[in-house]
């Protein structure tokens, strides 16, 4: 899917790792979210309180899941799940374009 209709934008971006990271949230008519967002290169630490569908659009990372030691990459076209009320560790290697689903389960 190339595009989302009908939804709703939030104009005010959420920002952080002092604008390294930032986001912007759509609703969809039903109520859900997704978040559209990039993340510059660097190394960051992210909690969720719901479950996340991370699809990354253009760039490439390298994710450390809770209770693992070993770093997954993943490019432009691949996704991963991140459990509700947990964190992980993404490190960006080239700027990353990415699509945040929340999934209520």
């Amino acid at each position: 899917m190339t595009e989302f209709n009908p939804v709703s934008v939030t104009k005010l971006a959420s920002i952080y790792f002092d604008g390294q990271v930032t986001s912007r949230k759509i609703t969809f008519t039903d109520g859900s979210t997704k978040t559209l967002g990039i993340m510059m290169p660097g190394e960051y630490t992210f909690a969720t309180v719901e479950k996340e569908l991370m699809e990354i659009q253009q760039g490439s990372v390298a994710v450390l899941m809770p209770d693992s030691d070993t770093w997954q990459n993943y490019k432009a076209g691949q996704a991963f799940e991140v459990m509700a009320n947990s964190s992980f560790k993404i490190k960006v290697h080239e700027l990353a374009d990415y699509c945040c689903s929340y999934l209520n389960d």
